[in-house]
């Protein structure tokens, strides 16, 4: 049976070799069986520019989404809030297509809305003044045009400090706000809803101005390597 497959927050760096290894079953094992795959943010634990596209770490991820699209399953890449940065070389280069966040799919018949999910996570509002920052396009042309090595060295610096606000957050404000949930499906006239960022794989069910709407949050690779499959009958999880 046709089907798509989503994945997201796969982090992938020469410092986690097993979310590699994962990945590098699932393109060659699993992936080639789904019509397209859709990669919803955080492929790398962080991309600096497309300058670096020729690191060797990321040629192997390249390599292996380019073969994976000559094989004839369709790729395509949404930015999240690691990999904000990656561009139109990089996506060139995966043979990918790049999606503006959030997209709207008909998925076998069904409206899907697909989404990295951290615009809905509204209740951390340092962080969503901090992604207001790095999604300006000024700042993000001056920070290209440093050089890569000291692009490199701040992102480090960023995940240093990322790493430590973290354990003095609640952790339900890193989660999605229901409301913002709700207003999404509502402009969107109440999809399926597809996203990853908050780390907390399951699946939900809203019920917004009457209409019943699934939610499904995708695993993050370093606890558990999985894809969400959908086809016609529905969407389903598959774990390796």
């Amino acid at each position: 049976m046709s089907h798509t497959l989503f994945i997201s927050d796969l982090h992938l760096s020469a410092d986690h070799p097993h979310s590699m290894a994962a990945f590098q079953r699932f393109i060659a094992s699993v992936a080639p069986q789904a019509e397209a795959l859709y990669i919803l943010g955080d492929l790398f634990e962080y991309w600096a520019g497309d300058d670096d596209l020729h690191d060797p770490f990321h040629a192997r991820v390249i390599g292996a989404l380019h073969g994976l699209a000559a094989h004839g399953t369709n790729v395509y890449l949404m930015h999240g809030n690691r990999d904000l940065l990656m561009g139109d070389a990089l996506a060139l280069a995966c043979h990918a297509k790049l999606l503006p966040d959030p997209t709207l799919l008909d998925l076998y018949g069904t409206p899907t809305l697909i989404s990295h999910g951290d615009t809905l996570c509204t209740d951390d509002i340092e962080y969503q003044k901090f992604r207001a920052q790095v999604h300006d396009a000024t700042f993000q042309k001056d920070f290209l045009n440093q050089p890569l090595a000291e692009r490199k060295a701040y992102i480090e610096m960023l995940r240093r400090e990322s790493t430590s606000a973290k354990q003095g957050k609640d952790t339900a404000i890193m989660d999605v706000n229901d409301d913002a949930v709700a207003a999404l499906l509502r402009e969107y006239r109440y999809p399926r809803l597809i996203h990853g960022h908050t780390h907390r794989p399951n699946r939900h069910e809203h019920r917004v101005d009457g209409h019943s709407c699934e939610r499904w949050v995708l695993s993050d690779w370093d606890q558990q390597a999985a894809a969400l499959r959908c086809d016609a009958q529905g969407c389903r999880v598959l774990e390796f």
